[in-house]
C-alpha cells in the first residue's frame, strides 16, 4: 500500500440518505463476514498443515487482509474518507502501539495496516457471536483487568510480537480529552522494545459510545491516523521504580496525545453538528 493509496480524500459528500444506506450496509458486511470467519474461513485454515503458531499466525494476517478491504468498502460507498501517516513505523518486533480511541473503527483500521498485530480487545468481545471466533483464531488478549492480562501483554512484547493497546479502555467520551489508564504503560515498561503513540482523529465525531449507529453527521467524516515517533521504554525505567516509571510514561504519553489532539480543530467541543 503505497502513500497515493493511503489517501484517499474525496471532494465531494454523498447524500446523507445513501450514507445511511451504505452505513447500514456496511455494519451488515462486517456482521456477516465475522460469522464466516468462524464458519467458514478459519476451520479451513485450521486444516492446513502447521503448528499453533502458524495458524495464528495465518488467522492474524488473514483479518488484517479482510479489514483492509473492509476499509476500502466503506471508503468507496462514501462513508468516510482516510489518511494514513507514517504507516512505515508500524509492525516493529516487540513494538506496542498506543492509540486513543474516539470511534468504533479505530482497531479496524490499525490492525488493517499491520498484517501479523496482536491486539488487547475488550473481554465482551469473546463472548459476542459475531466476534469471537476471529478473536480466538487470533490469539488476542482479553482486557480483563487482571494481572494474567498484564502478564500475557507483556509476554508477547518479549517475544517479538506487535501490540495494539488502547489505554483509555473505551471508546474517548465526544468533546473530551482522552484518559488513559496507568495499567497500558505497565505493560509498555515490562516487555515492550519500543512504544509508539498513533494519533487519531475523526471528523465529524460519529460511531462514539454515545451514539447509535444510524446517527450519521451532516457530511462523509475523515479518518486521520498519525504515528508518532517512536519512545523508548529504558527512559523511563533509568533510576526508577517500576510504580514511578509507569506513572511517568503515563503522564507522558497522556501529554503527548492532549498536544497532539489540540492541533485538530474540532478536538474538544468544537464538533460539527448533526443535521
Amino acid at each position: 500500500m503505497d502513500v497515493a493509496a493511503q489517501r484517499m480524500k474525496q471532494p465531494h459528500s454523498p447524500p446523507r440518505a445513501w450514507r445511511l444506506v451504505a452505513t447500514a450496509l456496511c455494519f451488515l458486511v462486517f456482521g456477516v463476514g465475522g460469522l464466516c470467519l468462524r464458519l467458514i474461513v478459519f476451520p479451513l485454515l485450521a486444516v492446513v498443515p502447521g503448528d499453533a503458531l502458524a495458524r495464528r499466525r495465518r488467522a492474524r494476517m488473514t483479518i488484517s487482509r479482510l479489514f483492509w478491504l473492509f476499509v476500502q468498502f466503506m471508503s468507496r460507498t462514501g462513508v468516510l474518507s482516510y489518511e494514513i501517516q507514517g504507516q512505515e513505523r508500524l509492525g516493529q518486533p516487540g513494538q506496542m502501539v498506543i492509540a486513543n480511541h474516539p470511534s468504533l473503527i479505530d482497531v479496524v483500521v490499525l490492525i488493517s495496516l499491520i498484517r501479523d498485530a496482536n491486539c488487547v480487545v475488550k473481554a465482551s468481545l469473546w463472548r459476542n457471536p459475531f466476534t469471537r471466533g476471529p478473536i480466538r483464531a487470533a490469539g488476542y488478549i482479553s482486557n480483563s483487568g487482571s494481572m494474567d492480562m498484564l502478564d500475557e501483554a507483556a509476554d508477547a512484547l518479549q517475544v517479538g510480537e506487535t501490540l495494539i493497546v488502547f489505554p483509555e479502555g473505551t471508546r474517548t467520551t465526544p468533546g473530551q480529552p482522552p484518559c488513559f489508564h496507568r495499567g497500558a504503560a505497565a505493560i509498555a515498561l515490562r516487555g515492550a522494545r519500543v512504544i509508539t503513540p498513533v494519533v487519531i482523529t475523526v471528523s465529524p465525531s460519529t460511531l462514539t459510545k454515545a451514539e447509535p449507529w444510524y446517527r450519521i453527521p451532516a457530511r462523509r467524516f475523515h479518518f486521520c491516523l498519525r504515528v508518532g515517533a517512536d519512545i523508548e521504554p529504558n527512559s523511563f525505567t533509568a533510576g526508577h521504580s517500576l510504580p514511578i516509571a509507569s506513572r511517568k510514561l503515563n503522564d507522558h504519553l497522556h501529554q503527548h496525545f492532549i498536544k497532539e489532539l489540540a492541533r485538530e480543530p474540532s478536538a474538544f467541543g468544537n464538533q460539527e453538528p448533526d443535521h
